[in-house]
């Protein structure tokens, strides 16, 4: 009877230590939180978590852990922590934003927009931040649609909007839709007169349409001087001088396209090369 009294007290004694153990490990985890020692961190609360014994922790913990788990890259045991937060209606807003930043960065696109889409419901306020940064994951994800989406809601939340409108147009271009792509970069340039990446994007296009108008008139210029060089034609003849007008038409009509590449970037050197080469020919 004696041996299995102290194999009792033990027993109790091993459970107080655990219990002991298990609370100056979660003390010293949330100090390596504090110094952003992240993998310490999670270690210390993973083993304090599997030898609480008797220790009261907050539901929160998950949370923390969670997060320690995210930023030293252990993404899968992240998501489970983070569940683990929601379940226990703990820091829901954040947990499912951290959620989806765990799916984004195991390239699971589609899980991520989940967890994004429920930590908006959660949290409308924060709309317009969350929307950009799955708008970014979507985009990585080569879920454009989604993208734009997303994108369209950061600026019209007005956070990082000259970024999100910018691929916005980008994720248009990426669904072969030239006519969304130029208008969005349009609304762009109106919106932010500043951004380089923007103007630059849009002076491209002009050049492009330019470049095509100018074609379109040497065609016709080389057209008529086939005739004439065939003898089927004169100089001056009134078909010629038509034709002339023509070709005139679609270099006048070049240079006024090109002229807004220039004034959106003035560093174009193509444009600046079909405009003078659109001199020559008129």
């Amino acid at each position: 009877m004696k041996k299995v009294v102290l194999l009792v007290v033990a027993m109790c004694w091993g459970v107080f230590s655990f219990a002991q153990d298990a609370a100056e490990k979660i003390t010293q985890a949330n100090e390596a939180m504090q110094s952003k020692d992240y993998a310490k961190a999670f270690e210390l609360y993973e083993s304090a978590m599997s030898n609480l014994g008797d220790v009261q922790v907050p539901d929160a913990i998950n949370f923390n852990i969670g997060l320690a788990a995210y930023n030293s890259d252990n993404y899968e045991k992240a998501i489970e922590y983070f569940d683990k937060a929601i379940a226990a209606d703990a820091n829901v807003a954040k947990a499912y934003e951290y959620k989806a930043g765990a799916y984004g960065k195991l390239k699971k696109s589609s899980e991520a927009m989940a967890a994004y889409k429920k930590a908006i419901e959660v949290a409308p306020e924060e709309a317009a931040s969350l929307s950009y940064n799955a708008g970014i994951v979507a985009y990585k994800g080569k879920m454009y649609k989604e993208a734009i989406e997303f994108f369209s809601t950061a600026v019209e939340g007005n956070y990082k909007g000259k970024t999100a409108q910018y691929y916005k147009a980008v994720a248009y271009k990426k669904l072969n839709d030239d006519e969304a792509y130029k208008a969005t970069l349009v609304e762009g340039v109106e919106k932010f007169a500043d951004d380089k990446k923007m103007s630059k994007a849009l002076a491209n296009i002009y050049v492009s349409e330019g470049n095509d108008l100018y074609k379109k008139g040497a065609a016709v210029l080389s057209a008529a001087n086939e005739k004439v060089n065939a003898g089927s034609m004169s100089t001056a003849d009134d078909a010629y001088a038509a034709e002339v007008a023509k070709a005139k038409k679609e270099f006048s009509a070049a240079m006024e396209v090109l002229e807004k590449a220039t004034a959106l970037d003035a560093t174009n050197a193509n444009a600046k090369k079909l405009i003078e080469a659109c001199k020559a020919a008129m």
